[in-house]
């Protein structure tokens, strides 16, 4: 009887879904969890999970630590790029990056066309919060890829070939998005608070107003090469972060550190000799020890540091890694101590006559206490930078730049490269620069840029034509470092 049951059953149905009219089913076929329009409120979440987590934390950080020898990569992927093994040539070494960021910028779009003139119109804060995100992440691509495509870029199905625009343009718009935003943050909303749905200031609508003030004094004194205005970084840092509690960065429970999940999944990076020489060259500073983890290389045998020579060990996973690494630190998009740095070096540029030591010793303190699994907050930087003996400005700005170079370690590997090229633009040769790296190999095949990502330079005629065999990155400075793209 059962068995009879079951059967009219399914002729039943059978008989209903034939009878539906065409509109509902359409309705029955709607993906429900995959929503074609979205409100800005849950949308911006997941563009601040990408900025930071696929943007910011993974390959470019990954690679640039890589190339600025604050990690060394002792095997696969990152040993190809430590021995400039094909990667720092390839249109497929950064092409998840690439993707990621274009589908970030595009996300963001959509949350501000939505909220200028679409069905949000008037919510000026979620529209001021995107607006950071769209600047920064448009900042991000310029600066390590020089010219890109953008003003074309992000129509797909409409333009199938954008052409590529200049960096110099790129900016301008960077700073004007970045006004726009503070102004939008200023201005009062009916809209719900974003609350838990930003991951980053938790609604905090001052916190995201400095986190921009921080970002254009970042971008000013990139310019510094091209356009000092070392006035205007002061400014913008006046009207910045206060402490590490203002850091525009990404801690959160659910996402781990990229450099964590890197070493879990892959091991691919460990301690760089190049970095740990450089520390060991001051005296008494913590981080010599403290930024390492020693290991045991056989069973029974003692636990030691055991560095990687920069471009010249053999590939193996049995070296010293990261004592920080830690699955709950931060990924640092704009962090306080490098805020403190920026400070410090715009006033060094200011004038040839200061020499004081104050603000670099408050962005050192910052370093030595910066949010991580492990900081330095016993030590007392007020001797460790009186023990350097700076006397001079010129002592004073080299050191700046160390210091500051020390403090990216391990997660702010990006910035450490864009401040490496500026520098090297501003004192003119490898040999002048206060950084000195240690790979034999950059005396030919330094990266002086990113190459462009793979599924375009395949599919647009004038990216091909732009990246050519790759080779490009080794001779060609991107504009704010005193190149033509």
């Amino acid at each position: 009887m059962k068995k009879y049951k079951v059967i009219l059953l399914l002729v039943i149905a059978s008989i209903s879904l034939n009878s539906c009219s065409e509109d509902k089913m359409d309705d029955i076929n709607k993906n429900v969890n995959n929503p074609t329009d979205v409100p800005t409120r849950f949308a911006i979440t997941d563009a601040m999970t990408k900025t930071a987590f696929s943007n910011t934390g993974s390959d470019l950080s990954f690679y640039a630590g890589v190339y600025m020898e604050l990690n060394a990569g002792g095997s696969g992927q990152m040993y190809n790029a430590e021995t400039r093994n094909g990667e720092p040539i390839s249109q497929t070494t950064y092409n998840n990056s690439w993707t990621s960021q274009y589908q970030t910028m595009y996300n963001l779009k959509l949350i501000i066309d939505k909220c200028t003139t679409g069905a949000e119109k008037g919510n000026y804060t979620t529209l001021g919060i995107a607006q950071i995100l769209y600047a920064y992440n448009l900042a991000l691509m310029t600066d390590v890829y020089g010219d890109i495509p953008f003003a074309e870029a992000l129509h797909p199905g409409i333009i199938f070939q954008p052409k590529i625009d200049r960096q110099e343009d790129l900016y301008k718009i960077v700073f004007a998005t970045l006004q726009d935003a503070i102004v939008n943050l200023e201005k009062t909303s009916t809209y719900q608070v974003l609350g838990t749905q930003d991951l980053i200031y938790n609604g905090d609508k001052a916190k995201w107003i400095k986190a921009a003030n921080g970002l254009l004094a970042r971008y000013t004194l990139r310019l510094s090469f091209k356009n000092p205005d070392y006035a205007k970084v002061l400014n913008y840092v006046s009207k910045s972060f206060t402490s590490k509690s203002d850091e525009f960065k990404m801690k959160n429970s659910g996402i781990p550190n990229p450099y964590y999940q890197l070493k879990i999944a892959r091991a691919y990076l460990f301690a760089s000799k190049s970095l740990s020489d450089k520390l060991n060259a001051r005296a008494n500073d913590p981080r010599a020890i403290g930024y390492f983890q020693k290991i045991q290389k056989t069973t029974g045998a003692p636990f030691t540091y055991e560095f990687f020579v920069n471009g010249e060990s053999p590939q193996s996973q049995n070296y010293s890694y990261s004592a920080l690494m830690n699955q709950n630190n931060p990924i640092f998009m704009l962090s306080y101590h490098e805020l403190l740095f920026i400070k410090a070096e715009a006033e060094a540029r200011s004038s040839a006559a200061v020499t004081s030591t104050t603000s670099l010793t408050a962005a050192v303190t910052a370093a030595f206490n910066k949010d991580e699994a492990i900081n330095f907050s016993t030590t007392n930087a007020a001797s460790y930078v009186a023990g350097l003996n700076i006397t001079t400005n010129a002592g004073l700005l080299k050191e700046i730049a160390v210091q500051k170079y020390f403090s990216f370690y391990e997660n702010e590997c990006v910035e450490a490269y864009n401040d490496y090229r500026r520098l090297l633009a501003m004192y003119g040769s490898f040999a002048a620069h206060p950084i000195q790296l240690s790979n034999s190999l950059n005396a030919t095949k330094f990266p002086l840029r990113l190459t462009y990502g793979n599924s375009d330079v395949s599919a647009n005629k004038n990216l091909k034509e732009a990246f050519g065999d790759g080779t490009y990155v080794y001779k060609e400075n991107v504009w704010w470092a005193g190149g033509t793209r």
